[in-house]
């Protein structure tokens, strides 16, 4: 199946998709890579507000590479970043904000239980970064620059972004996973 859908995301949006569907999404997205989700979760361990509302939201796996014109922020390219790498603390950051969709390249790691219910993984593919940003059509806001560029989390208004393919469901299927399990056979007859 192929859904359009407008962010932010509700429970019911998340949970109709099935592994292997395509999605293109309007609204905001949030980057957030290891060094943002690390603050994220700090920050809220010490009981202190973050500067955005993850209700209903999605997170991009991405370091985008920006540019500055006349005070405004321009988005050179945005390719998804390796998604493994934020695996460890997503189930953290699940049990404390209403995510509701991740993106990212390469699937995650042991996360399709905190994902149950809740939120998906949408798998973007890598080397499409110019086709990413042709979907961006406006930087609302930027937070956390001190991390540098690529760690910062940066407010991207997107437009049929996608397409994205349903890595995990919020029912546990895990595409990528079944993928790797079924090559991991092949070779071993081999």
């Amino acid at each position: 199946m192929e859904y359009h859908l407008t962010i932010p995301l509700c429970k019911s949006d998340v949970t109709q998709l099935n592994a292997g569907d395509i999605i293109y999404l309007t609204g905001t997205v949030f980057t957030a890579r290891d060094e943002a989700h690390a603050r994220i979760l700090e920050m809220e361990e010490k009981g202190e507000p973050l500067p955005f509302d993850f209700d209903g939201a999605v997170i991009y796996h991405c370091g985008p590479l920006m540019q500055q014109i006349d005070n405004k922020w321009r988005v050179v390219a945005a390719g998804p970043t390796t998604s493994g790498r934020m695996s460890k603390m997503t189930p953290s950051l699940l049990e404390r904000f209403d995510v509701r969709a991740l993106i990212g390249k390469g699937g995650m790691q042991n996360v399709s239980e905190s994902l149950k219910d809740r939120c998906v993984y949408l798998a973007y593919t890598g080397g499409c970064a110019a086709l990413a940003a042709e979907s961006i059509k406006n930087v609302s806001n930027v937070h956390w620059l001190d991390l540098g560029m690529p760690e910062a989390v940066w407010e991207l208004d997107v437009v049929e972004f996608g397409p994205l393919v349903v890595g995990i469901d919020s029912k546990g299927c895990d595409l990528l996973s079944d993928v790797r399990e079924n090559a991991k056979h092949a070779f071993s007859r081999i």
